[in-house]
């Protein structure tokens, strides 16, 4: 890739999209989704310039294509690394990489082998915000500097304050909370090995409850912030899901926007996934049950159509109600032909309390602890139902993609779930419009009595047959959310001259 790739092109927003993982050269979860997406569709439209930047996790320098090293970035947090450029997989997009390999080859992006914060988060993080501002100043790439950085979630939450602090004219800000619960809090000893502006840990800028908070930086200090679904940017203003952050968010109310977060249609796509045993549409379901059949062959389920399939598919923590789940299997499995397939990992208790369902309900339970691409699409395309119960939900993808597959969504009505999906009632039924089982209260009760509803649902083959219609005609192409953010981003730049390369 020549250099001159990322010269200046007259009349473009420059933007640098930094991220702590990017589908597919490192994912831990939905923010990976979202980064390997959105900018995609962003750079699709023609009038951005759009730069990708992670950290050098082993997979992204493996899966990096057409590598080049830039130089050399001295005296950042951590040690010197290594600027790489390439292009994302299957895409058209630049790459930047923080190559250091004693901060970032790990066999976790933030977490070790036992479930554990990796001690040293916070300087790893702290080297990702400082390449990425000398980045977007110009200091790095040759004939590049950034008009705006997009930040995503707390590792990237140091970079609106270190900009900040930089001689005018800077780069504008965007920050984006995907989820509020992780927030980058770390003891105060850590403040002189990040290499901050004098100053900043006080309680009107880093400090937080006794800690110094990389989220709250970046919501001081960005110049526009958003969130991944309109219901959500309401519910963080208030005490019940603000998580001590409600104060400050409300005095950025005015700058603050929830864009409901989209997925990528052709990666999920029934009709043309190449990860699935067979294709299918609405028109033409027989291959999802071929689907069902081989999952449950494959996972060591009774092979059984009559069955109704229940995946879940998350994160096997108290968010996404994993406790609940535990709580009710009892009861699930008195239930006549229903089985369960987990994929997912977390919470150690809870992955040892699942892992042994299989043992004790053979043939109707199969668990797998962990995270894997092409097993998801195989869920996803094989169940009847997805049970995905949430405490709070920023946006929720997974119940999106069980959408586009035709597997009916049991969802509480919280966060961006209220915005996505519409709960089967008689009057929804009978307008065809209903896409969704909804339950209000967080409990394990409202869960069992949700599955009971889906399963007597899916008892009547038309009604099933009109959820999933409706399920399946949703549209959650990422155009919308990419013209918003291209309108944020245009709405920062201020009107300038073009300086030739």
């Amino acid at each position: 890739m020549p250099y001159d790739a990322l010269g200046n092109r007259p009349n473009r927003t420059r933007v640098l999209f930094v991220s702590s993982e990017i589908y597919p050269l490192a994912k831990s979860g939905g923010l990976a989704d979202v980064s390997g997406a959105l900018p995609r569709f962003i750079a699709a439209a023609g009038e951005i310039d759009i730069i990708l930047m992670l950290p050098g996790y082993p997979t992204a320098l493996e899966l990096l294509e057409n590598q080049v090293s830039l130089l050399r970035l001295q005296d950042l947090p951590g040690g010197d690394a290594t600027l790489i450029l390439g292009d994302l997989p299957g895409s058209d997009l630049r790459v930047l990489v923080v190559d250091n390999p004693d901060l970032f080859y790990r066999p976790g992006l933030y977490t070790d082998e036992n479930g554990l914060d990796w001690p040293d988060n916070a300087i790893r993080f702290a080297a990702l915000c400082h390449a990425a501002c000398r980045v977007a100043i110009g200091d790095a790439v040759p004939h590049w500097r950034a008009d705006v950085v997009h930040c995503n979630d707390w590792h990237t939450g140091l970079i609106p304050m270190l900009l900040a602090a930089h001689p005018c004219p800077r780069p504008k800000t965007v920050m984006t909370i995907h989820n509020l619960a992780f927030q980058g809090n770390f003891p105060g000893a850590f403040l002189d090995e990040l290499a901050l502006p004098a100053g900043q840990y006080s309680s009107e800028n880093l400090e937080f409850y006794g800690n110094l908070s990389f989220l709250k930086s970046g919501i001081l200090h960005a110049d526009s912030l958003t969130t991944v679904s309109p219901s959500y940017a309401e519910e963080i203003l208030g005490d019940e899901f603000g998580m001590g952050f409600e104060g400050v968010l409300r005095a950025r109310q005015s700058d603050l926007v929830g864009i409901l977060n989209g997925i990528d249609t052709d990666a999920w796509n029934p009709g043309q996934d190449c990860l699935i045993p067979a294709r299918y549409g609405i028109d033409h379901m027989a291959g999802k049950a071929r689907c069902k059949a081989s999952l449950q062959a494959d996972w060591g389920l009774a092979v059984d159509p009559d069955a109704t399939l229940i995946i879940f598919l998350a994160r096997l923590e108290l968010q996404k109600m994993a406790d609940c789940l535990i709580d009710i299997l009892p009861e699930l499995m008195s239930r006549p032909k229903l089985q369960l397939a987990v994929l997912g990992a977390g919470t150690p208790e809870i992955e040892a309390a699942l892992a042994d369902w299989p043992r004790r309900a053979t043939g109707r339970v199969a668990v797998h602890i962990g995270y894997d691409e092409e097993l998801a699409h195989q869920l996803i395309a094989a169940g009847d139902i997805l049970l995905h119960g949430s405490r709070f939900e920023p946006c929720g993808l997974t119940p999106l993609y069980a959408l586009r597959y035709g597997t009916i969504p049991i969802v509480n009505q919280v966060g961006g779930l209220r915005d996505t999906t519409i709960g089967a009632t008689a009057e929804t039924l009978d307008a065809g419009i209903a896409n969704a089982v909804h339950f209000v209260e967080r409990s394990s009760a409202a869960m069992l009595a949700a599955v009971d509803q889906a399963v007597a649902l899916r008892a009547d083959s038309g009604t099933w047959h009109r959820l999933q219609s409706a399920a399946m005609a949703a549209d959650f192409s990422w155009h919308k959310p990419a013209a918003a953010y291209g309108k944020i981003y245009e709405g920062l730049v201020v009107p300038r001259q073009f300086a030739p390369v």
